[in-house]
């Protein structure tokens, strides 16, 4: 009797698959929007309906909805927001004809790439909508417009003048790409968004392409994009259906709506996911919680359904930990390693203990994650190079600035090939120089070809020797590389090493920078930075380390986990966990909840929500608060943890 219930419980969501497949294929097809929490079968639910409306599964209304597809020749897109995410998908769903799986971005590639004059007219209307901001902004000012925002006008003008020059428009959804008419990723769905808008014929291609596309992490969709597609609905009813996927309490990109179930047609049906098949039950109890919470700031609404746990998971181990954050850096890390400690007490676990470091750690900013991780000064200096380049992505693809590649790809696997006391493997090394092409211009003539080759030697046996040096820095190493010309790189590095003159001053909080100044401050940084941090660096940018922060974990899972939250070392001023947890608020979140919108609770309520959810077995909490007292006196009141469950860090 008792096995039955069990079944029943776990089978809770076993309706959705069918309920979804009626919308699709029914004679006045629906649109709908899928509520699915952490861990709620999403993808195996998406994968079940593709089977079954493209005749893999057999299913009386999905054969009927297949047949139309082959008879017109169309297909079921499918949009994910990683390319990870699209590759599950298709490896799951096996091979099928009648489905196109991309992320967002190839999509909306697919859709404009060729119609140059349609992309030019695109951006320039967009560049025409940022400098009638950039002047209303200007003007609202009481000191009015100033040389700043006359020097912004003229760069939007001057691009302005740039795309009515340029040809053609090109992307590589898999790479970036540089040089006259390269669009970036934001180019592309901005362009997307904008011609699905404006011109009809796109809008009948998508239809009589795709009559079902659906969307995947929905929440955190560019809004542009999502409401050219909620239009597209009412374009030719009946035509064209949109599924969106996902779970708008873990929306971390601002690009998303901030509350998108209140953008939802009241037309469109509504299924749910209510199982968490990841979590034990302590975890699942604490997300709900979370969500649930009434905490002053918080303006976005308690929409969605609460998460039940799998019957056979009914355990799980918590613990929050509180300290002051007024401690140094690495008194926060020996305090974070004894946290583990308590952990495997707890939890019996040897995925906790410090020689094992089996657990995810997670942190509010990559900041933090880079002075936890030992690469502060590299970072730093990365991010002035270009910010976007500089961290990680869900993808784990991401290979840093362009003009650094050098470093992290050829510089580091020559690096590998040196021992400990500054010998080095010359076979390993020679591998590493023919697939970097740094021997395509050895000379051929004998004499000339062993003088380059001792040449080369001579450099890499100082490079092995200075990468073995203590205290070694960045410009240091790089020298016999670059002075030797061992392995290609961008002249911009090149120029870098050989500037002798002092960085410019940081600006003052609020000022503005020049791009060539912050590149500058940048170059210098990551000159002086130490050679030890590098390595650790690029470990961190491939997803490879064993903390992340929590966009590059969307839509993972760990069995052990612990989020570090210290809004002092992070430095940013969009989340806020002493705020969270009984700080008080500030004047900017009053007056944005006075206006119903957006505060920093809001965005760490589901920060919070986003980070917990990522742990199966256990989870540890460490707060770094401004006041550790009333920080606890605030945690024992909100009734998420028991008593025991807390912990006071001395």
């Amino acid at each position: 009797m008792n096995v039955a219930v069990e079944e029943v419980g776990n089978e809770r969501d076993a309706h959705v698959v069918e309920e979804i497949c009626s919308y699709v294929a029914d004679v006045h097809p629906r649109s709908f929007f899928l509520f699915a929490g952490a861990g709620s079968g999403k993808t195996r639910t998406l994968v079940e309906v593709l089977r079954r409306i493209t005749g893999v599964v057999e299913h009386a209304a999905g054969g009927v909805y297949a047949s139309k597809l082959r008879a017109r020749g169309q297909s079921v897109r499918v949009i994910t927001y990683t390319k990870n995410a699209a590759r599950v998908v298709t490896s799951r769903l096996g091979e099928n004809r009648m489905t196109d799986v991309s992320t967002i971005h190839s999509f909306c590639w697919e859709l404009v790439k060729g119609f140059d004059d349609d992309i030019r007219q695109a951006l320039l209307a967009k560049n025409a909508e940022d400098l009638a901001e950039a002047k209303a902004y200007a003007q609202s000012k009481k000191k009015g417009e100033t040389d700043t925002d006359r020097k912004k006008y003229a760069e939007l003008e001057a691009e302005a003048d740039e795309l009515r020059a340029t040809p053609a428009f090109r992307y590589h959804p898999d790479h970036n790409t540089y040089g006259e008419g390269a669009l970036s990723h934001q180019d592309v769905l901005h362009v997307a968004a904008w011609l699905l808008r404006e011109r009809p014929t796109l809008q009948r291609i998508v239809q009589d392409r795709h009559p079902l596309l659906l969307i995947d992490e929905s929440q955190d969709t560019m809004r542009g994009v999502l409401d050219a597609l909620l239009d597209l609905t009412s374009v030719r009813p009946g035509n064209f259906t949109l599924g969106l996927l996902g779970d708008h309490r873990q929306r971390i990109y601002a690009d998303g709506h901030t509350d998108l179930p209140s953008h939802i047609p009241p037309t469109w049906a509504r299924p749910a996911l209510q199982m968490n098949h990841r979590s034990q039950e302590r975890i699942v109890r604490l997300i709900n919680a979370i969500w649930e919470a009434d905490i002053e700031g918080r303006t976005q609404p308690k929409t969605g359904v609460a998460q039940h746990s799998r019957s056979e998971k009914q355990g799980g181990k918590l613990r929050i930990f509180v300290g002051n954050t007024s401690r140094s850096a690495s008194a926060k890390m020996g305090a974070e390693a004894n946290c583990a400690g308590v952990m495997a007490q707890v939890t019996n676990a040897e995925a906790w203990t410090v020689d094992q470091i089996g657990f995810k750690t997670l942190a509010l900013e990559h900041k933090l994650g880079a002075k936890r991780g030992g690469f502060y000064e590299v970072y730093s200096g990365m991010v002035l190079l270009d910010k976007e380049a500089a961290t990680p992505d869900p993808n784990g693809e991401r290979m840093g600035p362009s003009m650094v590649r050098p470093l992290l790809g050829g510089l580091l696997e020559l690096a590998e090939c040196v021992q400990t006391g500054g010998t080095w493997d010359e076979f390993v090394a020679m591998a590493v120089l023919r697939r970097h092409d740094a021997l395509a211009k050895v000379p051929s003539e004998r004499t000339a070809r062993a003088t380059r080759l001792a040449e080369l030697h001579q450099a890499i046996g100082r490079f092995a020797g200075l990468c073995c040096t203590d205290g070694a820095l960045i410009k240091q190493v790089l020298a016999p590389i670059l002075e030797a010309n061992v392995l290609p790189a961008d002249t911009r590095l090149v120029e870098a090493y050989r500037d002798e003159r002092a960085p410019p001053p940081e600006p003052q909080r609020g000022a503005g920078e020049s791009k060539e100044d912050r590149q500058r401050r940048g170059w210098h940084a990551l000159m002086n930075a130490p050679w030890t941090e590098l390595a650790r660096y690029r470990t961190y940018l491939g997803g490879e380390a064993p903390f992340a922060t929590h966009q590059v974990v969307k839509g993972s899972e760990f069995k052990h986990v612990m989020v570090v939250m210290d809004d002092e070392e992070a430095e940013g001023n969009l989340f806020s966990y002493d705020k969270l947890f009984g700080a008080g608020l500030s004047k900017g979140d009053r007056e944005n909840m006075a206006a119903g919108k957006e505060t920093a609770i809001d965005r760490t309520l589901r920060l919070l929500y986003v980070t917990c959810s990522r742990a199966e077995e256990s989870l540890a909490l460490v707060l770094w608060a401004k006041d550790a007292s009333s920080a606890l006196t605030a945690i024992k009141a909100c009734g998420w943890f028991a008593e025991d469950e807390i912990v006071a860090l001395s």
